[in-house]
């Protein structure tokens, strides 16, 4: 079965805005009363009318503002049934009474204003304020071809718009840059020099594994239809990567959605020498390096597929302070990290998935049969009074209402899970792009550009819906049908303000999903051309500040000369003062190994082209099997590579260790568990 997708110009997904169309006729709000859903006169009632919903949205003889010649997405009744279905549960999971305040506010952007805030985000603010900067400068000198294009043309804009305004003197680009051409351009990183992880290494080829998504994620297809093969590769820049730019007329007018999970190919990862690296191996520090690449790299991205980066603009968010359901995620963690240090995902989250997968996961239907309103009510009011008291009693919440409580608390959130700022980008994606390779990279570059907080939890619900799937022979639940349920949760913000591009976005929403749960261990590694970058970017602060400091440091370097010269014993005629770095008892391609957890804390380890750092690994292990506390040996241990170009990066057991010493040769190698 397929669906058909209609192009009509860009859909912009905007259910936060205050001033949203009138409803879709028959979404008004009701009251399921507490009985089985399955008797429920009410879920009678629901199921026929977002049978009516769906069929307005099928019918060719609909009112023109809900007509397919005017729809993103027309659909069958059949395949989107669910979805329609879910919204209508949503409606009807309101308490009657006034709707509350919006938390989230818009306000169309000033001429400029949209670019100079893409300035600020990717982390050069420098460009807006005048300044010089190291930050900014070290950035700039990172930057690829194409995604040198993207801030030029930004900053173009900005600059323009600021002289018609005349507000005040603004700099030429050219004199920001010192590029004498009437068409500036920055000075960018050859493409065929960026390696995958750190530096090309001369003379020496790159050797493959093949990690394949498949052996990560247990989604069943069908045997008759064998999912096509395709290769992913980390090493050039996505942008870099498209040859050919796209023509407007050639979007997809037509495009068909297979619902079937065989339609979706399958994907290899070229695994480098240097290995993977998730998100949660890096330093908070080098991860705000990649967001600000990410987004300029993301706009480079769209450019070059002749795609508009749409975006919304944030005005303020209020939220709770304290509670559960409609709390900011940062500020859950912050009360709940008070309970449990280091916590990543809030707790209630946690419970909630838990619950689910201990007794929920071979239920039929989960997720899609609604719990009883009333029952998820008082559950929802007895958590906020007893849930950090621990008294809640969670043997008498059902699955279904477990289910209903999750996705409440998705759908609460004050700003939701995949951020605001983007969601028009999640939509554009699969509105303009056709292949779904290049929807992936999309999703890539999108996935790390979310905070931290709503990238780990978003993580671990993906990773829950991942179980689900791999139970469709008992739950009845295959990938099609979660991502129909969920799509609605995620991009219809509290079910309330949905309006007319968005009901027509709902074939887009769970295409979207699905491949969010079906590519989520490539989703959650670090493009490795990104960490290159970061690597290039931290050497250049680096250099940038050694001469500031040389520069601080000279007035006193000549105060102090003649103190030291009296001091300092006469050295013997010819000899020679070798740099620290060269009179290190460390020959070249030997690391000194720190493993503070064990007996034996530290250790010389000659490297060749085959030692891996499982390797090093092991050969701890062994020698302190007997002497390590017992606590310690329970624990994963990683190797972990720690200053000179990178703040903190967990090392992949696969990775080379060899290509990573010469990447990094100022680094120290510590031996402890990976964070959580």
């Amino acid at each position: 079965m397929t669906m058909e997708m209609k192009d009509s110009g860009s859909v912009v997904l905007t259910a936060y805005h205050p001033h949203s169309p009138a409803r879709i006729p028959g979404m008004e709000q009701s009251f399921v009363q507490d009985i089985p859903p399955s008797h429920s006169p009410t879920s009678r009632k629901s199921l026929s009318r977002c049978r009516r919903i769906n069929r307005m949205l099928s019918n060719e003889s609909v009112p023109p503002a809900f007509s397919r010649s005017n729809s993103q997405a027309s659909m069958d009744s059949t395949s989107m049934e669910d979805f329609w279905c879910e919204v209508e549960s949503i409606k009807e999971s309101r308490e009657d009474g006034p709707e509350e305040a919006m938390l989230l506010e818009f306000k169309p952007a000033d001429e400029g204003e949209l670019e100079a805030e893409w300035l600020q985000d990717v982390g050069l603010s420098t460009l807006i304020s005048g300044t010089e900067e190291e930050d900014g400068q070290a950035l700039l000198s990172t930057l690829t071809r194409t995604q040198a294009a993207a801030v030029q043309k930004r900053y173009n804009t900005y600059t323009q718009t600021l002289r018609k305004k005349n507000k005040h003197t603004v700099r030429d680009v050219r004199d920001i840059f010192g590029t004498s051409d009437s068409s500036p351009t920055f000075e960018t990183v050859p493409v065929s020099s960026v390696s995958s992880n750190g530096i090309q290494l001369p003379g020496q080829k790159p050797v493959w594994k093949s990690v394949s998504s498949k052996s990560c994620l247990d989604c069943r297809t069908d045997k008759g239809s064998p999912s096509i093969t395709e290769e992913l590769s980390y090493d050039v820049s996505f942008s870099e990567s498209i040859t050919v730019l796209p023509k407007t007329q050639d979007w997809p007018k037509n495009q068909r959605f297979k619902k079937e999970d065989s339609a979706l190919p399958k994907f290899i990862v070229r695994k480098s020498r240097f290995g993977l690296t998730e998100v949660g191996d890096l330093s908070p520090e080098d991860m705000k390096k990649i967001r600000y690449l990410s987004l300029i790299e993301l706009t480079a991205f769209y450019d070059a597929l002749g795609v508009e980066l749409k975006r919304n603009r944030v005005e303020r968010v209020r939220g709770r302070e304290n509670g559960l359901f409609g709390v900011p995620l940062t500020v859950l963690l912050e009360n709940d990290q008070k309970k449990v240090p280091g916590i990543k995902v809030p707790l209630i989250f946690q419970k909630l998935l838990l619950k689910l997968e201990e007794t929920g996961l071979e239920t039929e239907g989960i997720l899609r049969v609604p719990g009883s309103a009333s029952r998820v009510k008082n559950l929802h009011q007895e958590l906020e009074a007893k849930f950090y008291e621990d008294t809640f009693d969670w043997d008498q919440v059902r699955n279904n209402d477990a289910a209903g409580l999750l996705k409440m608390f998705i759908r609460e959130l004050p700003s939701p899970l995949f951020t605001v700022e983007y969601l028009p980008a999640f939509i554009t994606l699969v509105e303009k792009i056709s292949k779904i390779k290049l929807q992936l990279q999309a999703l890539h570059l999108l996935i790390m550009l979310m905070p931290e907080a709503n990238r780990d939890t978003a993580k671990a619900f993906l990773q829950f819906l991942k179980k689900v799937v791999a139970n469709e022979g008992k739950n009845k639940m295959n990938l099609w049908n979660v991502s129909m349920i969920v799509a609605p949760n995620l991009f219809i913000y509290k079910g309330k303000r949905a309006n007319q591009q968005e009901m027509q976005a709902a074939a887009t929403t769970a295409h979207i999903v699905r491949l969010l749960i079906r590519y989520q261990d490539i989703l959650w590694t670090v493009p490795s051309f990104l960490i290159s970058q970061v690597r290039k970017m931290n050497e250049a602060a680096m250099n940038n500040s050694k001469r500031q400091l040389m520069f601080d440091k000279g007035v006193r370097k000549l105060l102090r000369r003649k103190t030291m010269e009296r001091e300092r014993p006469e050295r013997p005629e010819g000899a020679v003062t070798f740099p620290p770095y060269l009179q290190s008892d460390i020959p070249e391609g030997v690391i000194r190994v720190y493993a503070p957890l064990h007996s034996k804390v530290s250790m010389a380890i000659q490297l060749n082209s085959q030692t891996k750092a499982k390797d090093i690994l092991a050969r701890f292990h062994c020698e302190n099997s007997c002497g390590s506390s017992q606590n310690v040996r329970g624990q994963i241990q990683s190797l972990h590579e720690i200053g000179g170009n990178i703040g903190q990066h967990c090392l992949d057991p696969d990775a080379f260790m060899l290509d990573v010493y010469r990447a990094n040769p100022q680094a120290e190698w510590v031996i402890k568990p990976k964070a959580s």
